[in-house]
């Protein structure tokens, strides 16, 4: 029976849409993502939400508690491109939001594209590192360009991935100007983007922002072992010079900002209103503030969930006044990982340090100087691996097996460091559970050459980033999501579902291919 509607799926995906097939399908997609978004805090606080937000998702829409993702470092553009595409970083590409250039020896965004300036931004992005379709561009495709297609969220990351190629056009707010930001690559740059920009820029009015608590302070009680406050925290962001916007990004008060400018793409674009449906991708952050430790902030944390509630609760009544709930479906994805994950306390006794990657770079290098001479072997480390110098290893004709088990030998005697996988080994090395899921994080053009994985309890210090620190924890973080909308019965499935499944499931409501690298069925709720 499944294989039978598979092949009916398929005709109809290969077929242009046509209003008869379409009296079943969804007049607007709202794919919503929210970062770092989970499903404990979520069950945890859901009886301090209002009826409206999340509450009506769970209460109305199908439940999933445990979304896992294939793969390691898990970040946010990551997680974003598996949703949207249905596959994982092997094959969509999309291994971080930033990459290492060997060529430049430096960070750039994995999204950099000298040909397509921005549009109220200074960025050159757009997304041909994105190698794969989404479910954006499965349906322009299949509705011959006619469904209208939008992103907006407060990353480049989450909006370019959510939009996909073929989109209409895509918003973010620029890291550095405030502006509702996009790229040349999409057609359009709508006139009342601009008008806000001039009329109500983010730049005139972050410097009187202020986050507070919503509700007296002593109510803040819903994540355990939290330490109780007796003041109130007040953030403004007039002293955060030069990441004013950064900041703000990782406050409970960005996520207003979001809806406001999605609520100006519904009094503008006429969604829902044709004869094949429109999608539109909306992103949110659950983040901690400032990416700290949740001890340190924990209050801030259940502040940004009461607000994200409240967001949630607008825009459900905005797209049921201009579209109808009963014509759309809703889904909501969190990014599955979260960065507020504290350090151990060294006056338990629990085993921990430090690992300095500037400091193993150097070492590496004078060790690879003393093996195959003077160079500079090593052009750096980033996202958890290191990058050697393909130039140099090539002109002295060294095999690169070789190199990088030297390498990679050196390492993992170093304090902290509990394995260090090769490139090679990834790709031709023995098959296993936990090369699997390495090789599902790993891509040949954006990857590094070694992975070195830190031992848990342990942190890793960025020198160069004013001491930044991330904390090594190997828990599972609860992910959620959730489907509401058209024909959709209340549930709740505490089951583990991988989030490559979701691309296919939206696919297939929408009576239009999965993307073209997604291999998952759909889940089993939707088969009915």
């Amino acid at each position: 029976m499944n294989k039978l509607f598979a092949s009916l799926l398929l005709v109809f995906a290969t077929t242009p849409l046509t209003a008869q097939q379409l009296v079943n399908v969804p007049k607007l997609v709202v794919g919503i993502t929210i970062d770092q978004l989970r499903t404990d805090y979520l069950l945890m606080m859901q009886n301090a939400f209002g009826s409206s937000g999340f509450r009506r998702l769970m209460n109305e829409g199908i439940l999933y508690e445990n979304v896992a993702f294939d793969y390691p470092n898990l970040n946010c553009a990551s997680a974003v491109a598996t949703i949207f595409t249905g596959t994982n970083p092997c094959y969509h590409g999309i291994v971080s939001g930033t990459v290492f250039n060997t060529e430049r020896s430096k960070e750039e965004s994995i999204f950099y594209d000298l040909e397509k300036p921005g549009n109220f931004t200074d960025d050159f992005v757009s997304p041909k590192a994105l190698l794969t379709s989404t479910i954006c561009d499965e349906l322009k495709v299949a509705s011959g360009g006619k469904s209208d297609v939008y992103a907006v969220a407060p990353s480049l990351e989450q909006a370019i991935i959510s939009a996909g190629h073929a989109a209409n056009t895509v918003l973010w707010i620029d890291n550095i100007t405030g502006n509702w930001a996009s790229t040349t690559h999409y057609k359009e740059m709508p006139w009342y983007v601009e008008q806000d920009n001039q009329q109500s820029p983010l730049s005139k009015r972050i410097d009187t922002m202020v986050w507070e608590p919503l509700l007296p302070i002593q109510q803040y009680h819903y994540i355990p072992y939290a330490p109780s406050q007796e003041i109130a925290f007040r953030h403004d962001f007039s002293k955060s010079k030069g990441k004013q916007f950064i900041d703000l990004k990782s406050s409970g008060l960005i996520n207003r900002e979001v809806t406001r400018m999605v609520a100006s793409l519904f009094d503008h674009v006429q969604f829902g209103l044709k004869e094949v449906p429109d999608f539109l991708s909306v992103g949110y952050s659950a983040s901690n503030y400032q990416y700290k430790d949740r001890q340190e902030y924990s209050t801030e944390i259940q502040d940004t969930y009461l607000r994200l509630d409240a967001e949630i609760a607008r825009l459900l009544d905005l797209i049921d006044r201009k579209v109808g709930l009963n014509n759309v479906l809703i889904f909501v994805s969190s990014t599955g990982h979260f960065d507020g994950e504290g350090k151990e306390v060294s006056s338990f006794g629990v085993p921990a340090g430090e690992f300095f990657p500037k400091r193993a770079v150097s070492l590496l290098n004078m060790y690879l100087m003393a093996i195959y001479g003077e160079q500079r072997w090593v052009e750096g480390y980033h996202n958890g691996q290191l990058f050697l110098n393909r130039k140099a290893i090539a002109d002295k004709l060294i095999d690169i097996e070789e190199f990088q088990t030297k390498a990679a030998e050196f390492l993992v005697q170093m304090a902290g460091v509990q394995d260090v996988v090769t490139s090679h080994q990834l790709m031709h090395g023995k098959w296993n559970d936990r090369v699997e899921a390495m090789r599902n994080g790993f891509h040949r053009d954006f990857s590094g050459d070694l992975w070195l994985e830190i031992r848990p309890g342990w942190e890793i210090v960025y020198e160069d980033f004013d001491g930044t620190r991330e904390y090594i924890r190997n828990n599972a973080i609860p992910a959620p999501a959730i489907f509401f909308g058209r024909n959709i019965k209340p549930e709740r499935i505490t089951r583990q579902i991988k989030a490559t499944s979701i691309a296919p499931t939206v696919s297939s409501i929408l009576r239009i291919r999965s993307p073209n690298a997604a291999s998952e069925e759909i889940l089993p709720e939707f088969w009915r």
